[in-house]
């Protein structure tokens, strides 16, 4: 059993505790404040489900996932830099202005990535980008499309990818769904993916995909 921290108590954070808790792992749910929504679990829901503030989480976990805003993530996580000192730091925000529909609009960083500005802040962390290129539901349930998705990893370090393809392994993604795309400097590719989703959602409503590739 892994203990993960996961910053973030709201649509993302809550599934995937969820599910990760269901595998067998136990999770603690960072929240920034008494004011963060939990939207998929509660507290009492599942005894390997636990909450605390973020920092807390960060310092007590062995893995932990980013799952907070993405514009914000970097000014956050940076202030975390002891308590994420030699663990993995799962990725799976994307760092975007919102349109003024609300939806995804340009990205914050269109020359590089979150990943890289984090893995850059927190050079003592192994940060594996990952899970962000599709709806939140999909992230824990992947077998529910008509189509085999794909989820892209991006990373520095060999055995953290090897530890993140575990984990996905977990939440329902099959090996020959998972695409490790290198070092970290190619999450600024699946990054800009996100581009796309707000056309998406325009058309077809909030309806569960994913950015795959077909073969």
């Amino acid at each position: 059993m892994t203990s993960i921290g996961i910053l973030g108590a709201g649509r993302v954070g809550t599934h995937l505790a969820g599910k990760l808790a269901a595998a067998g792992h136990h999770v603690v749910l960072g929240r920034r404040g008494p004011t963060d929504e939990t939207t998929a679990v509660t507290e009492g829901a599942d005894p390997r489900i636990s909450f605390a503030d973020q920092r807390l989480a960060a310092r007590t976990a062995d893995i932990v996932i980013n799952a907070t805003p993405g514009d914000s993530s970097l000014d956050r996580l940076a202030g975390l830099r002891t308590e994420l000192a030699g663990k993995i730091l799962i990725d799976v925000s994307n760092a975007t202005r919102d349109s003024a529909d609300g939806l995804p609009g340009d990205l914050c960083h269109p020359d590089s990535s979150l990943a890289e500005h984090l893995q850059a802040a927190l050079p003592d962390t192994h940060v594996v980008k990952t899970l962000n290129t599709m709806l939140f539901m999909v992230m824990t349930a992947p077998e529910t499309l008509a189509t085999p998705p794909t989820v892209y990893v991006s990373g520095n370090d060999e055995s953290a990818k090897k530890t993140v393809t575990g984990l996905l392994g977990d939440l329902g993604w099959r090996p020959e769904w998972i695409e490790d795309l290198g070092d970290v400097t190619t999450a600024r590719a699946t990054e800009a993916m996100i581009l796309v989703v707000p056309h998406v959602l325009r058309r077809h409503g909030f309806k569960p995909f994913a950015v795959s590739l077909a073969r």
